[in-house]
């Protein structure tokens, strides 16, 4: 018996985009994913064997969600990736698993990279400061000092190779993800 060409391609589709749930696009492809090479490294900075990139976990949270049956655990991970020569960039990824959800973060902080402005003596052109949410930091330079900054900040600075600046977080707010983003964004505002 003879199988149509029309129903040759439509098997050929069938395969080639698998049904919901069972498929790559869902992040059911998990025995063709490549093998966690994350953890390897230096405990301030995990650098990636596939990558040039440094990556630091800012934040791991479990979220809890509500569901028919009882309660689904995600997480979500926000990571900085830098190369400690002018670029760096922040990432968030959320996923059941946290392996999943730092691969997610990173393949989002590598389409978010930035380019820093730097100086000679690796430190800022001008005074910088910038708002998010609510979110305020003030980031000078200061030659010779080092860099004085702290949370969040600090592994921004660290991974952009940003020395030699002190910066301050202005506002009440300890949320890593908008002082994240707040550094982020004044250091975009550099480049003008």
């Amino acid at each position: 018996m003879e199988i149509s060409e029309d129903k040759k391609n439509i098997n050929q589709k069938e395969k080639a985009s698998p049904r919901r749930g069972h498929g790559a696009h869902r992040g059911g492809d998990r025995d063709n994913r490549s093998k966690n090479t994350f953890f390897k490294g230096k405990k301030t900075g995990r650098r990636d064997s596939r990558s040039e990139f440094i990556q630091k976990v800012l934040d791991i949270r479990r979220v809890t969600r509500v569901v028919a049956g009882g309660r689904r655990f995600t997480f979500s991970v926000a990571l900085v990736l830098g190369d400690k020569n002018g670029a760096v960039g922040l990432g968030v990824g959320k996923a059941l698993d946290t392996a999943l959800a730092i691969e997610k973060a990173v393949r989002d902080a590598k389409k978010h990279m930035v380019r820093v402005k730097r100086t000679e003596s690796r430190s800022i052109p001008h005074e910088v400061g910038a708002k998010f949410s609510s979110s305020r930091i003030f980031i000078i330079p200061a030659p010779g000092r080092g860099l004085i900054a702290g949370s969040s900040v600090r592994n921004i600075l660290d991974l952009a190779g940003i020395t030699d600046v002190s910066a301050k977080v202005l506002s009440r707010s300890k949320n890593k993800i908008n002082i994240a983003k707040t550094t982020i964004k004044a250091l975009e505002s550099l480049e003008k």
